[in-house]
Order: structure tokens, then C-alpha cells, then sequence
């Protein structure tokens, strides 16, 4: 037992004050995660799904945690202001990891839809929590789920429409290194509709480990689009699991777009529960310096007749190390299924390390799927192009490493987040974005 004997004995002595600061539906199901967690500990990289990060030194650091609520004193509404021009969402901000709740929304939300706190709404929680991130499958979940002690809960009932995007700002505010656990339920009923955009900044220069388990249950013909945008720094590690399960006729779209950041590991789980669903899952990384940015996809078509798609991009420069490893499970009966998954890496620099693995698993014998994944530098013949019409080798790069990134940004269908990505971008590759313009937060 290695990083995980801290957290263990952390639980032991401290469990009355968790439980204390605690909803009963989020309480119900820890112990048994504790137990999970002592059984499995951090998964090694001998652990397939975990071979291209070391979660023992990750979570070997001693971490400050905030186990008895105390308020943080930040006002994000005076501190953030988001510099995506006529995106007209509806805001909300978790500050570490719990919901803000002296926080307005910016438009009347329709009857029946819920975005708030989960301590709040124990008949959905207790229904829902932790019944699709299993605790006995994954020992960071399960390390989660027995410290998690808020989380934001967002339902949708049937038939209702959400027009307006729901953007979620979780901030990492702290004057000491802190360790933060979030959590996130979102519950669509049947025909259900909701776009939601989760931006994660950190507003201290200081250490950060951020776990995030997101569960989302997508009911009979609804519609969910998913964006998850960082922008931390270098010395935030971020480890997030999202566990998705469809049902008939459904459709997600998930989007992941790491801008910056320390180290990330990304996991998604996502399972096709009824027929004739279909999900397109985009990921768009930029990582330079020492930053590590690891993506890690399992989608499982259990019925027949679904459709899935992913398409991950990455441009690695300096000592930078990306992953993808992704895998497509078509069970014994799934027929008609249909997959494509593609991964496609530009490594800028001789130092940068990029890593990929797709994966096929096929029970079935009436399908269509493919795979396949490129790694590669610039392109010579073209930057020897431009530089005879006169383009520097520096903008010949920048020109080159834009145009390879955004076939992921033209994919994501809320347009005003789509514009200002490649705005966003375009300075990313120039090394003139340090922060979101607008995001006072990162002074």
C-alpha cells in the first residue's frame, strides 16, 4: 500500500466530520466506497486503462482538505467575467467543490428543471448517485465517492426543452495546496433536451488535485450536449471520470478541450442501454512545457442499432506527453452497430511524447467499425510553402498547428463557444494565452 494508506487513515479519523457536512444520499453509499477504495487502492500502470499516468505520485503529496465546509471567500460573480461574447448561458459556479449558492441564475429555467446543490434534492439523489460510477470497478472513483460531500445535481424532466446552455464555472480557490473532490448528477428524463459547458480555472497559484465524477443518465430520446473546458495552470492535476448511460433513441454529444493545464487524466465510460441511440465524442488537446494530458475512452454497445464516433486531436510540443487509449466493446448482440474512432497527434518539438491506442472488441458479426490513429510532425514540404511566399517558420507553425486542431472546434455545435475556441486557440499556439481575457480570477 502506497499513496493510498494517507486516505485511508484520513476516513478513519475524520468519517463523524464527513458524514456531519454531508447529504444522507451521498453518505449512504461511502462506506461501501471505503471498503472498495482499501481493497483497490490507486490503480497501478499495469492497470491497461491506467498504463500512461502514475496515480501513486499524483496522489502521494499531502493535500489540504476542507472537510468542514468552511466558507472561501471569493465572490465569483464580482471576480469571473467569461469573455465568450453572446454565448447567453446560464451561469452557476462550484467553487472547489461545492455548489454556490448565493449565486442567481440569469434566466428563469423551465418548470421542473433543477440546477442546484445535491444536499437539496434527496428523493433524485438518493435514486441515481453512484449507480453508474461503480465503486468496486475504479479506485479513484471510489476514492471520490467516500470524501465527496456536495455535488451539483442537474435534472431535466420529460419532454421539457432547456433553450438556453447551462455553463457550470468550477473554480479551484485556496491560500494553502488543496486536494478537492466534485462530484455532478445529471438526470434527463424521456425526450429531455439540455446543453450544458463545465469550465474549470484555478484563481491561486497554488498546488491543486481535483478528483470530478460525473454521472449522466440520458433518458428515451433526449439530448445531451456535454463541453468540458480547461484552463488551469501547471500546477493543477485534475483526475475526472464521466460515466454515461443512453437509452432508446438518445443522443450526447461530449466535448473535451484541455487549453491548459498541470496534469489531466480524462476517462469516460459510456454505455449504449437502448437501441438506436448515438453519441460523438470530440476531444481537442494543446499541451506544451512538461504539461501531461491523458484521455482514456470505453464505449460499450450492449443493444443493437447504435451509433458511436470519436474523433480525439492533439498537438504536444516541448517536453509535453499526451494519451489516448480508446476502446469500443460491441457485445454478443449488438448487431447494426456502427463506429468510428480516430486519433490523430502532431508532435512538435523531438522531446514531446505522444502516446495512442484505439481499440476494437467485437462480438458481433453484423457491424461497421473502424479505427485508427496517426502520430506525426509538421509537414515539411509545407512550411517550406509558406516560407518562399514569405510566411516566417514561426507563423508557418502556427498556421499549420491551427489548421490541424480545429476539424475537432468545427464539430462542437454551440456556435459562440465554437468562435471564441478558435479565437482562443489560435493564441494558445502564438503563447500569448496565459488565461481567459476575461477571467479577473487569474491576476
Amino acid at each position: 500500500m502506497g499513496s493510498e494508506q494517507q486516505y485511508i487513515e484520513l476516513y478513519e479519523a475524520a468519517r463523524q466530520m464527513i458524514c456531519d457536512h454531508a447529504p444522507e444520499a451521498m453518505n449512504a453509499v461511502r462506506d461501501e466506497a471505503f471498503e472498495d477504495f482499501k481493497a483497490q487502492g490507486f490503480p497501478s500502470r499495469k492497470v491497461e486503462r491506467y498504463k500512461y499516468t502514475d496515480l501513486q505520485q499524483l496522489f502521494a503529496p499531502d493535500y489540504g482538505l476542507n472537510l468542514n465546509r468552511l466558507e472561501i471567500p471569493v465572490d465569483p460573480y464580482q471576480a469571473f467575467r467569461c469573455d465568450v461574447p453572446n454565448l447567453s448561458t446560464s451561469l452557476y459556479f462550484v467553487v472547489n467543490d461545492t455548489f454556490y449558492t448565493k449565486a442567481t441564475p440569469q434566466a428563469h429555467l423551465p418548470e421542473g428543471v433543477i440546477i442546484g446543490s445535491m444536499r437539496h434534492h434527496p428523493e433524485i439523489v438518493g435514486r441515481y448517485y453512484s449507480r453508474l460510477a461503480k465503486t468496486g470497478d475504479d479506485g479513484v472513483t471510489a476514492l471520490n465517492t467516500m470524501l465527496a460531500q456536495d455535488g451539483l445535481l442537474v435534472y431535466v424532466p420529460k419532454n421539457v426543452k432547456v433553450e438556453r446552455a447551462i455553463q457550470v464555472i468550477n473554480i479551484l480557490r485556496s491560500d494553502v495546496d488543496l486536494m478537492v473532490n466534485r462530484r455532478v448528477l445529471i438526470v434527463l428524463e424521456e425526450g429531455a433536451e439540455i446543453k450544458m459547458l463545465f469550465c474549470d480555472h484555478a484563481a491561486d497559484d497554488r498546488h491543486f488535485l481535483a478528483t470530478q465524477v460525473i454521472e449522466a443518465f440520458v433518458g428515451a430520446n433526449a439530448s445531451l450536449d456535454l463541453y468540458c473546458l480547461e484552463e488551469t495552470h501547471n500546477k493543477s492535476v485534475r483526475v475526472s471520470s464521466v460515466y454515461i448511460d443512453q437509452q432508446r433513441d438518445s443522443r450526447v454529444n461530449h466535448n473535451v478541450i484541455t487549453l491548459h493545464n498541470g496534469t489531466t487524466r480524462n476517462k469516460l465510460d459510456l454505455t449504449f442501454s437502448g437501441e438506436g441511440a448515438e453519441c460523438h465524442c470530440y476531444g481537442c488537446v494543446i499541451a506544451d512545457k512538461h504539461q501531461h494530458v491523458d484521455n482514456n475512452t470505453l464505449i460499450s454497445h450492449k443493444v443493437p442499432h447504435c451509433t458511436s464516433n470519436e474523433l480525439y486531436k492533439y498537438v504536444v510540443d516541448n517536453q509535453a506527453t499526451g494519451a489516448f487509449a480508446g476502446r469500443v466493446l460491441v457485445e454478443h448482440g449488438a448487431q447494426q452497430t456502427t463506429s468510428q474512432m480516430t486519433n490523430q497527434n502532431l508532435t512538435a518539438s523531438r522531446e514531446a511524447r505522444m502516446y495512442t491506442q484505439p481499440m476494437l472488441e467485437i462480438y458481433a458479426d453484423d457491424v461497421k467499425c473502424a479505427h485508427g490513429s496517426t502520430v506525426g510532425q509538421l509537414n515539411d514540404a509545407a512550411l517550406f510553402y509558406m516560407r518562399q511566399r514569405g510566411i516566417s517558420l514561426a507563423e508557418a507553425k502556427v498556421l499549420l498547428q491551427n489548421a490541424f486542431i480545429n476539424e475537432v472546434i468545427d464539430k462542437m455545435q454551440l456556435e459562440p463557444l465554437r468562435d471564441r475556441l478558435h479565437y482562443l486557440v489560435e493564441k494558445r499556439f502564438r503563447g500569448e494565452l496565459n488565461k481567459c481575457k476575461g477571467c479577473q480570477l487569474c491576476k
